[in-house]
């Protein structure tokens, strides 16, 4: 029981010890004299006793009292640490950007391979029905959007995307009805939000396996069915590595066909010779000429895809 009596009377001597040190302490000992300049070196004579660690901060805390500026915090700068991890970052991007255009690099040759292949089989058909006279008329109209279905390649598909966007919104000013077919994934989701209401078909995955005519086939024969009066297709034509055009070419519809002057339509056709007779197979040439063009148009916005891409990630690299 002696134990705890004398930690008792300890903490009393202790209790009243700081209670007289404060009351001498923080008297003025001269008539006008300021109270912070008696607190402030009693406060640094306590902290000096309480410990050396708490002085520094105690005797800033209280300058505040005489306007004294107080420090503000600064934000560190980084440390070798994180910028030793970022470095790391950046170089394993730029190994994922070099590889992606490694990869390009050699789709891209077959892609060229493909193109170069494939448009003397559907040139002499396209050039065929551009001998046709073409007449603006009002009327509707259907756009076939050709895009890719994947980014990182520029702004290949937003050009295809605008060229629609604006070609609907100057149709839609004169009062012609717009619909949309739409080849490839980043067509659809570019424009399905303001436009999905006037889409009449759409292609996804196409790249998936290697495009041929007969793919082009069933794009055409859907756009057939469809029995547009007016047509345009949207793509980018290939020029080199680093260059290529954004198009709206027309596509002379049957429609169109069949209401154009019947002796200009001779003057074309008799050039060349039919058998069975023009009249028996112009129904047939007609879906032809529509698989041609969706042809022609993807073979050059492929290549055109694989070479921006190829761009694209070297730039990505560099930067």
């Amino acid at each position: 029981m002696e134990q705890p009596m004398r930690s008792g009377r300890r903490k009393l001597k202790i209790h009243s010890w700081l209670k007289q040190f404060c009351v001498e302490s923080f008297r003025p000992k001269q008539p006008g004299l300021h109270f912070a300049s008696c607190i402030i070196p009693s406060l640094k004579m306590f902290a000096g006793m309480m410990g050396r660690r708490a002085a520094p901060v105690m005797a800033q805390r209280m300058q505040g009292l005489q306007g004294a500026p107080q420090e503000v915090q600064a934000r560190s700068v980084a440390t070798l640490k994180t910028l030793s991890l970022r470095m790391r970052s950046i170089k394993n991007m730029q190994k994922i950007t070099k590889a992606m255009k490694m990869v390009a690099t050699a789709k891209f040759k077959k892609d060229q391979a493909r193109m170069e292949g494939g448009l003397p089989f559907a040139t002499p058909v396209m050039n065929l029905f551009q001998r046709l006279p073409t007449e603006e008329k009002s009327g509707p109209i259907t756009y076939v959007a050709v895009t890719s279905d994947k980014g990182l390649c520029g702004g290949v598909n937003s050009q295809v995307a605008k060229q629609v966007r604006s070609g609907i919104a100057e149709e839609e000013a004169k009062g012609n009805a717009c619909k949309i077919m739409v080849i490839g994934g980043k067509g659809v989701s570019g424009m399905k939000r303001l436009y999905g209401d006037r889409f009449s078909s759409s292609f996804e995955e196409v790249s998936k396996m290697p495009f041929n005519f007969a793919t082009a086939s069933i794009m055409a024969e859907r756009l057939a069915v469809s029995k547009p009066t007016r047509a345009k297709i949207v793509s980018n034509n290939f020029k080199s590595m680093v260059a290529y055009d954004t198009v709206a070419a027309h596509t002379l519809t049957v429609d169109e066909a069949h209401t154009m002057d019947k002796s200009e339509w001779t003057k074309a056709m008799d050039v060349y010779s039919f058998e069975p007779s023009i009249y028996e197979v112009w129904e047939d040439l007609h879906e032809f000429y529509y698989g041609c063009s969706i042809y022609a148009a993807y073979l050059q916005s492929a290549t055109v895809e694989t070479a921006q891409r190829m761009s694209a990630m070297e730039n990505a690299s560099k930067n």
